[in-house]
């Protein structure tokens, strides 16, 4: 329940960092000689409020990140099938045990020659 918790939380703060990242104004390129005109009646304030709203949240996406991975814990993995999950552990008890050969041994068929060739 918190991990789904944290992932909505998660998903919400980098739908916001990347409105944040879009309404900024670049600070360098091609692209800030057009913009120079931006410059006044508050936006330079506009600017350090979107700057600290996205390293905010960046960080708010970090902290949800590792708190979702913890509150899963070990138990969130998928078994799947009893069958096909039998299968795979003996499978694994047989290579581990000398029985099979870690990796498979795959044959090269050997190299036709033509008939004209001869």
């Amino acid at each position: 329940m918190l991990s789904m918790i944290c992932i909505v939380l998660t998903l919400l703060a980098s739908i916001l960092v990347i409105l944040a990242v879009l309404v900024q104004n670049p600070k360098s390129g091609m692209a800030a000689n057009f913009g120079a005109s931006n410059q006044v009646m508050g936006v330079r304030e506009t600017t350090n409020f979107l700057e600290k709203f996205t390293w905010t949240m960046a960080a708010a996406i970090a902290v949800l990140s590792l708190v979702a991975t913890v509150a899963m814990g070990g138990g969130a993995v998928y078994e799947g099938s009893t069958e096909i999950s039998e299968d795979a552990k003996a499978l694994q008890e047989q290579v581990f045990e000398g029985q099979l050969p870690a990796m498979p041994q795959a044959e090269i068929p050997a190299e036709e020659v033509p008939a004209d060739a001869e």
